[in-house]
């Protein structure tokens, strides 16, 4: 590399040099040390970290010993993991608006209204050093990212299939119709009592889905961006199934129960009862009907008065490494937001991602929060969901 010396500085240079000449050589002086930047400070972890989750999302080994993602993370950090399960996302946001939770893993039809309510911040993606590991489809999704900020990390994905039960159904259903409409199983048995129905507001999308397929004069074309009249036909489907329906389900643990013991043969469900049912030898199987299939794509969130902010971003980085994601996909039936684990991942095995849905996701729409502006049209908010809803379930 060559020094170009500026004017004045080369004066003083030849001035030096020749002063020097004929003198005898002094002794260099001492180098003096330059005093460097100091290293920022590791974060100090809180020692505590409270998290709002959906039921198996975060496990300790409780269940199933093999299933543990939360022992390794605590002694690793010195973060005591405490867990709150939610079973609806109106549930969750309660509980983030409660205050006293550093993360929640919230779904789309969540993850915006906590945003805009002010209860989750930006996260600082610096301190996340995998998060270029995450599926890139989900790493600037529309309900995680607003102006450009990323709200949380993506932790998981899947469809909300349709479960049923294989001593009724000796073939997988084809469609929706089979928990909407009146009519007889193929055991000859009519469907009222045996079928359930979520309970939440936005299995409205669910009807708005069914009626895309069934009913295409409608027009609909996004199942959470509804006009007032594909609305009205959406409110009117799920009317007539309200005679038909046993329970509104939001409890995992109780949908499953009444698979085993209440008659119910068929419901929009989440692969983490199939997979519970199943391993309970229960003659249950899923499927995603001809119409398609909404679905959840969650994000671990931090809370904006979060308590333990460190702890919180020690486990963002924590949940998204290969092998907990891969964990939990095995656990839940889910889909690993980072790809990378659905590979040389015991638990999950070599085809499990493939068997979870990994080729899907073109095929579900995923849960947002329907908003009164849509584009250049208007559309119905979900504070009408919730109301209208709530008068259907209650009717």
């Amino acid at each position: 590399m060559s020094i170009t010396l500026k004017p004045m500085a080369f004066a003083v240079a030849a001035t030096l040099v020749l002063g020097a000449c004929g003198k005898k050589p002094e002794t260099p002086a001492t180098p003096v040390a330059v005093p460097t930047a100091a290293a920022p400070a590791a974060p100090i972890n809180e020692g505590a970290l409270d998290i709002v989750a959906w039921p198996g999302y975060i496990e300790r080994g409780e269940s199933d010993k093999a299933y543990d993602w939360v022992t390794g993370f605590e002694k690793a950090s010195g973060c005591k993991v405490n867990v709150k399960t939610a079973g609806t996302s109106d549930e969750m946001v309660s509980l983030m608006n409660q205050g006293g939770y550093d993360l929640v893993t919230a779904s789309g039809d969540a993850s915006l209204r906590l945003v805009a309510g002010g209860k989750v911040q930006a996260i600082d993606v610096s301190r996340i050093p995998s998060y270029s590991s995450v599926d890139p489809r989900l790493q600037d999704a529309a309900w995680n990212t607003v102006d450009g900020k990323h709200y949380g990390v993506p932790y998981q994905w899947g469809p909300n299939v349709l479960m049923y039960n294989t001593n009724v159904f000796k073939t997988p259903p084809t469609s929706w119709g089979v928990v909407f409409t009146p009519q007889n199983f193929p055991d000859g048995k009519s469907n009222k009592g045996r079928v359930q129905a979520f309970d939440g507001p936005i299995y409205i999308a669910d009807a708005a889905l069914y009626l895309m397929a069934t009913q295409p004069d409608l027009g609909i074309k996004d199942p959470y961006a509804l006009n007032e009249a594909q609305y009205a036909a959406a409110l009117d489907l799920l009317r007539k199934q309200k005679p038909l329906v046993h329970r509104y389900w939001h409890d995992a643990t109780v949908q499953m129960s009444d698979f085993k013991n209440e008659g119910v043969v068929a419901s929009g469900s989440w692969p983490y009862q199939v997979n519970g049912l199943q391993a309970d030898k229960q003659p249950i199987a899923s499927v995603i009907p001809a119409e398609g299939a909404t679905g959840w794509a969650d994000t671990t969130m931090l809370a904006t008065d979060a308590k333990h902010p460190n702890c919180a971003y020690a486990w963002m980085e924590w949940s998204i490494s290969p092998k907990v994601q891969g964990d939990v996909a095995a656990w839940f039936g889910s889909l690993p937001a980072v790809p990378a684990a659905c590979t040389g991942n015991a638990l999950l095995g070599p085809e499990g991602c493939k068997t979870n849905g990994q080729d899907q996701f073109g095929q579900i729409h995923f849960w947002r929060t329907p908003e009164a502006k849509c584009g250049d049209a208007a559309c119905v908010p979900y504070s009408r969901w919730t109301e209208d809803y709530i008068k259907i379930m209650g009717g």
